[in-house]
């Protein structure tokens, strides 16, 4: 009983870290609580301390700012992690979004978990669901992929995904959304169902959906802007009758 009160009482004296979502276009997608914990936190995480500090000014968040990016954060997380141990409250932003989706997040809330310290991640802004949701697509089961490996490894990727039958989600820039479709319409055919959002939350927010074939002749007329999720149908599922008429088929052949 002692030492299991001693246990309590050193957990009690951790801080928690707080991953918190910030807007990926419109400023008034923020939630009360985010600013809240903002404003309270003993030190903000971000990605690049001159975007969060734009954030920070718009909700007149007087904090301290500390890059924390893909770049630093695995030399970096030690001393945080000591800083919650010690039982200083902080708090994680990336440039737009909520922290871990393609962004840094994953390493330190990993860490942080580890050591027993209370990971909480707040509800709130990410590019991707509102772009599943107002595909069209069917968004009840549905895979996320983030961003394809640039060069090594991104036609096997591609190809490992030619029997998914989940709605297939991905993050890609506009320079490289042409080739990506091109790419997609070769290991999942030309007829396959594509909605490509861009611009979430944003004044000029859009979505092209039609087959890859179409969104792709849609984007060489029409040369593609901002940050795009694509959502990609899955395969055709074959029901289980239709399996059944093709095996007896193929044992009659």
């Amino acid at each position: 009983m002692f030492f299991y009160t001693i246990a309590l009482h050193l957990h009690s004296t951790m801080g928690t870290l707080y991953l918190v979502p910030t807007p990926v276009g419109n400023m008034e997608d923020m939630t009360l609580r985010a600013i809240r914990v903002l404003k309270e936190a003993d030190l903000v995480l971000c990605e690049d301390t001159r975007t969060s500090g734009i954030l920070l000014k718009h909700f007149e968040i007087k904090n301290r700012l500390m890059s924390h990016h893909k770049f630093n954060e695995h030399a970096s997380t030690a001393n945080i992690v000591n800083r919650l141990k010690a039982g200083e409250t902080i708090a994680l932003i990336s440039d737009a979004g909520t922290p871990g989706i393609s962004d840094p997040g994953f390493f330190l809330a990993r860490e942080a978990a580890a050591n027993g310290i209370t990971v909480q991640t707040l509800p709130g802004a990410t590019a991707f669901v509102p772009a599943l949701v107002s595909s069209g697509l069917p968004c009840d089961r549905f895979c996320f992929e983030g961003f394809l490996p640039q060069k090594k490894g991104r036609k096997s990727h591609l190809e490992s995904l030619t029997d998914e039958t989940r709605t297939m989600v991905f993050y890609e820039s506009p320079y490289r959304v042409v080739k990506t479709l091109e790419q997609f319409a070769e290991v999942f055919g030309a007829e396959r169902q594509v909605s490509c959002c861009r611009e979430i939350s944003k004044v000029h927010e859009e979505s092209v959906r039609g087959t890859l074939a179409d969104v792709i002749a849609h984007f060489k007329e029409t040369e593609p802007r901002g940050e795009f999720v694509i959502v990609v149908a899955g395969k055709d599922k074959v029901k289980s009758s239709e399996r059944k008429k093709q095996m007896d088929k193929n044992v009659k052949v």
